[in-house]
């Protein structure tokens, strides 16, 4: 008899990657695709004059301001009136990555965050693809959590 996988912890599975939600401020949005959620903290090297061992010390350089790209299909006109009149608002964008209820397991809050792109899709009559907007946010740095 095969087994279904019933019996097992459920903590043990992998998180799925493609249910999630976004919150900017107050607006609840969906989105297809979310690219940049990562950190990178570049290296530098640093020797201080009155150092007594002659080689250089690997320190953390400030780390340059990151982007969050989403991708969705078209957006509805009262989207684009929101984007409009909040453009330059600095905003606190919640992502959630969510369990099979519905419930947020990790959570990226992206601090002070504001739309710096908004990309239309190319139109072609030859094309058989759904047009798809890209909007880039830039922020000052997210927190990572559990739900």
């Amino acid at each position: 008899m095969a087994d279904d996988g019933s019996s097992q912890n459920q903590g043990l599975w992998p998180m799925p990657k493609f249910y999630f939600q976004v919150r900017w401020d107050d607006h609840v949005l969906s989105f297809q695709e979310i690219l940049g959620l990562d950190v990178e903290i570049v290296p530098m090297e640093y020797r201080s004059g009155n150092q007594s061992v002659f080689s250089h010390v690997p320190m953390q350089e400030l780390h340059p301001s990151s982007y969050v790209t989403m991708r969705k299909g078209i957006m509805p006109t009262h989207m684009l009136t929101a984007l409009n009149q909040q453009q330059l608002a600095r905003k606190t964008v919640t992502i959630a990555l969510l369990d099979e209820e519905g419930a947020p397991t990790v959570i990226w809050e992206l601090q002070s965050a504001f739309v710096s792109k908004v990309t239309i899709d190319d139109y072609d009559t030859n094309a058989d693809e759904v047009a798809v907007d890209t909007i880039e946010f830039t922020h000052e740095g997210f927190t990572v959590r559990r739900g």
